[in-house]
This record gives structure tokens, C-alpha cells and sequence, in this order.
């Protein structure tokens, strides 16, 4: 009976994260370059059992029952880095990275260590007074030399290898990083992700699109469904849990009355 409880109990547990996940998701379907959670599950861990004031017997030394699965738990949150749509804005400073979905911008973020590296698909920069390209939350935009991007207030344009030109200078290149595998990627918010580990780099082979800007790869409808579905396992498990502690209730209290 405590077992029901205790599974019962977990699946709440469980279905009240995902609730979270699925919520935040649905929040950031308007931000740009922001891609979807959902969360992995694993099984809980085994709980070994045993009979009480019967451990140990000829048969069965141990005293072991066997085990048991209570029930499961949310691992991992996974993200899915597939690249949302393209829009046009015709703002110079905005960017897209187009045909490469595990590409990303690289950013400088001042941390406790100093200046650490940060990553996203969010390319709706701007220019500071010095005419630095920055995010709008004030993030240094990283060119390939490892230095900032400045440029003149005057016409530029950014070609689809991510070179500034301005005229028919050459003032800058932004550095985009490609990863070969996106699985040690973990957002660290403001719509940032850090690298966790040594992961491998590969060559970029998309391309950036100047005056346009990548959606978030939420599909609301899909989300309200999986809303949906959480909310009704919730529901489920919590009046299994009300039903299980209705009986247990009544054991402890009516069982002792009972005279043989």
C-alpha cells in the first residue's frame, strides 16, 4: 500500500516538472533564436526490499525480497538545437545562421573568472556608442581574431561567411563556432549557452543572413497538447494517491477495533 503511495506521489513529482519545462518553453515562443526543452526520463533507483522480523531463512540467507522500481524520474533536460524560421527584419544589425543548426555566435560575458565565452543563436544585435556590435543585454559580440566587432555608423554590410565590410574594406569576421555534438551544451540564461567539456568543433558550412532574424523552434500547438497531457497524468495519479491513502486510513484505524 505504501508502495502505491510512494509511486503515486513520484508520478506527481515527475508530471510537475515536465509542467515546468513545457511552460517555459511556451513562454519564449516569441524570443528569438530560443530552442525547446523537453525532459528525458530514467528510472528511478532500486529500493531493495525485505520482510520484517523474517530476514534471514534456510532458503533465502539474505532475507531479500528482490527489488522494486517506485517509480521513474527526470534525468535530463534535453534541448532541441533544430533551427527555427527565418524571418526578415531589414535591421542591419540583425543576423541569422542559416543551414547549420549546431552553429552559434560567440559572445564575451563577464563572470567570477573574468571574461568567459558564451554562445547563441539570438542575432538581434546593436551598436554601442563606441560602435561595438553587442547583444541587446550589453554582451561583447566576438569576431574571429577574438576582438570586438566595431563598426562605423555608416552603411556596412555582413556577407553570408560573416565578413563586415565597410566600403570596400574589410574592418571584421564573426566568429561562429560549430559543434560537432550539441549534447554538452547547457543554457545558462539571457538566452546564452555554455559549453560543458571538451567538445569537438567542425567547420562552419552554413551561412549568415544580415537583416533577419532566427524564431524559437516551438511549435505552440504541440506544447499545448503536451500541456494538456501532463495536466490529466497529474490528475490521474494524484486520485490514485487520494484512493490509496483512503484505505491505508481505514486499515489503521478499523483493523485494530476487529476482535477475533
Amino acid at each position: 500500500m505504501l508502495r502505491g503511495i510512494y509511486t503515486s506521489g513520484m508520478g506527481m513529482t515527475i508530471q510537475n516538472k515536465r509542467l515546468e519545462v513545457i511552460s517555459n518553453n511556451l513562454a519564449n515562443i516569441n524570443t528569438n533564436g530560443f530552442k525547446r526543452d523537453s525532459a528525458v526520463f530514467e528510472t528511478f533507483d532500486h529500493v531493495l526490499t525485505r520482510r520484517i522480523n523474517d530476514w534471514y531463512t534456510p532458503s533465502n540467507p539474505s532475507g531479500k525480497l528482490g527489488n522494486m522500481h517506485l517509480s521513474n524520474d527526470v534525468g535530463v533536460v534535453f534541448t532541441d538545437y533544430s533551427q527555427g524560421k527565418i524571418v526578415n527584419t531589414d535591421n542591419p544589425t540583425d543576423l541569422a545562421i542559416a543551414n547549420s543548426a549546431s552553429s552559434f555566435f560567440v559572445v564575451e560575458v563577464t563572470g567570477e573568472s573574468g571574461a568567459e565565452e558564451r554562445y547563441t543563436r539570438d542575432g538581434a544585435f546593436t551598436l554601442d556608442e563606441s560602435g561595438v556590435l553587442v547583444t541587446k543585454e550589453g554582451y561583447t559580440v566576438k569576431g574571429e581574431d577574438g576582438r570586438p566587432i566595431v563598426i562605423d555608423r555608416s552603411d556596412f554590410s555582413i556577407n553570408k561567411k560573416g565578413e563586415v565590410i565597410q566600403g570596400e574594406t574589410l574592418v571584421g569576421k564573426l566568429m561562429i563556432k560549430t559543434f560537432e555534438d550539441t549534447a554538452n551544451l547547457r543554457k545558462t540564461g539571457d538566452n546564452l549557452i555554455r559549453a560543458e567539456g571538451e567538445i569537438e568543433e567542425a567547420e562552419f558550412k552554413g551561412m549568415i543572413i544580415q537583416g533577419s532574424l532566427e524564431t524559437s523552434n516551438i511549435n505552440p500547438i504541440r506544447e499545448m497538447v503536451n500541456m494538456i497531457t501532463v495536466v490529466r497524468a497529474y490528475e490521474a495519479s494524484q486520485k490514485v494517491l487520494g484512493a490509496q491513502d483512503e484505505t491505508l486510513g481505514r486499515a489503521v484505524n478499523d483493523i485494530p477495533s476487529l476482535r477475533v
